[in-house]
């Protein structure tokens, strides 16, 4: 599973909400995948990505 941040990040940080061990917005104001996930945290990201606002987050397998 890979996760993708792409060009619409303007760092509102849902996903470090919900996972903050696997994304955190940085001091540019982006979201950064800080550690892939595995199969265990799936759901999680999947929450994350889809409560991404600016739809920026992808989740590839």
């Amino acid at each position: 599973m890979k996760v993708t941040i792409g060009d619409m990040c303007t760092g509102h940080g849902v996903c470090e909400s919900i996972r903050p061990d696997i994304f955190e917005v940085g001091d540019d104001g982006y979201a950064h995948v800080i550690a892939e996930p595995t199969e265990v945290d799936r759901d999680d990201v999947e929450a994350a990505v889809a409560g991404c606002p600016t739809q920026a987050l992808g989740l590839t397998d």
